[in-house]
C-alpha cells in the first residue's frame, strides 16, 4: 500500500472540480485517507515550492498557489504513486 499527496489548485476549487476529482480517484480504486481545504499564505507556498526557488516561474507559482483555497488529499492504494 502506497500513499501520496494530491492537491486541487485554486483554479480547480473555484471552477467546482472538487467532486469530479474525488469521483475519479474513487472510480480508480484510490482511497482518500485524508482531505482538507486550506489557504496557503505566500510564505507557506514559498516553503512548499522551495525546490523551485531559482526557477523563473517561482514567483507566479507561489502567487497562484496562495491566491485562494486549495484541497489537499492523502491518497492510498496499490501503485497509487505511479497512477
Amino acid at each position: 500500500m502506497e500513499r501520496t499527496l494530491s492537491i486541487i489548485k485554486p483554479d480547480g476549487v473555484s471552477r467546482g472540480f472538487i467532486g469530479d476529482v474525488i469521483k475519479r480517484f474513487e472510480g480508480a480504486g484510490i482511497r482518500i485517507a485524508a482531505m482538507k481545504m486550506i489557504y496557503l499564505s505566500k510564505k507557506e507556498a514559498e516553503g512548499f515550492y522551495a525546490v523551485h526557488r531559482e526557477r523563473p516561474f517561482f514567483q507566479s507559482l507561489t502567487d497562484f498557489m496562495s491566491s485562494g483555497p486549495i484541497i489537499v488529499m492523502v491518497l492510498e492504494g496499490e501503485d497509487v504513486i505511479q497512477r
